[in-house]
């Protein structure tokens, strides 16, 4: 299905050329470990390691080194590791907290909360845990549909038939955000950084889900990265995770004239694997799952549509 249009393209990685991989034995299991975390929170937010390296304000071989785990980095490293990938150290160094991709957007949503609020949190998890709890959220969520997936998906083509099909408005969430912002989403990230990035993105959904009651919305593949956004498209629509092969994703992008993921690493598609792998715990929390891999527009069209009929009982439009 190489016409399915696309919103966001993966991060790529330069040949690391700069720390040879030593035996495993030789290396303590803490810092392999440490070095898979980052790469993880790295390729979950689709950045390369040049772009870490310099946000963190390190050397791209200290970091190389990191990532393999031969460095035995000082504390204020970590730290501005951490920064650099907008996490905190804990979550950098890893314990129980941090390895669930459900407890960190729990704790997104606790964060900075007074006592009053966590003891009704609490009571209200204790609740629902007991199975005395209704289930809340916004009643109006099932008829805006949220489309989450990395590019190559589907999200821009298949987006644009369902919102046509339902007769719904339908936005591509990274337009809102140039829109918001007055540039494009490559020179928001070069003249402000990524937490602005995130705010405008914030806006741009926070805006959607006011205005419009039914919507599609083609979501950019990152915005899993970030818990407080995603909370927010998980609590007011449908999600739908676009899912594809690997070499389609590639393909699609390609088809369309963007080389860029191809030129820039001989290790394209390595980058593109890790980066699935670190935001697909992240994507399985959608309501809906879809791979478009293997089917045509057309027919991936129907099967998609079939697919929310059923399960959303909309009402759709012949």
């Amino acid at each position: 299905m190489n016409q399915l249009a696309t919103a966001e393209a993966p991060a790529v990685d330069p040949a690391p050329g700069t720390a040879a991989t030593p035996d495993e034995a030789q290396r303590h299991p803490f810092l392999v470990a440490l070095g898979e975390r980052v790469r993880t929170l790295r390729s979950r937010r689709g950045m390369t390691r040049k772009a870490v390296a310099v946000a963190a304000d390190v050397s791209e071989r200290h970091l190389a080194n990191l990532e393999y785990g031969t460095g035995n980095a000082s504390v204020l490293v970590l730290l501005q590791v951490a920064q650099a990938l907008h996490c905190s150290l804990t979550e950098l160094l890893g314990d129980v907290t941090t390895s669930s991709p459900e407890w960190l957007l729990i704790r997104e949503l606790l964060e900075h909360r007074n006592e009053a609020d966590l003891r009704r949190a609490r009571v209200a998890i204790g609740s629902l845990l007991g199975g005395g709890a209704a289930e809340g959220g916004d009643t109006g969520r099932s008829a805006r549909i949220a489309l989450i997936g990395l590019r190559g998906a589907g999200k821009s083509t298949l987006g644009q038939r369902l919102a046509d099909d339902l007769g719904y408005a339908f936005i591509e969430l990274s337009r809102e955000i140039e829109k918001f912002a007055g540039c494009s989403i490559n020179e928001i990230h070069a003249l402000y950084g990524t937490p602005a990035y995130r705010r405008y993105e914030r806006r741009a959904l926070e805006e959607a889900i006011q205005i419009y009651p039914e919507v599609v919305i083609a979501t950019p593949g990152g915005l899993v990265s970030d818990a407080a956004n995603f909370n927010l498209l998980l609590s007011h629509c449908t999600t739908i995770w676009l899912q594809a092969d690997p070499a389609d994703h590639m393909g699609r992008v390609a088809a369309q004239g963007d080389m860029r993921p191809m030129a820039a690493s001989r290790e394209a598609m390595e980058d593109l694997k890790r980066i699935l792998a670190g935001r697909s715990a992240f994507y399985s929390k959608a309501d809906l799952h879809f791979n478009t891999s293997a089917y045509t527009v057309d027919d991936a069209f129907a099967a998609l549509r079939q697919q929310v009929r059923e399960v959303l009982g909309v009402s759709w439009h012949a």
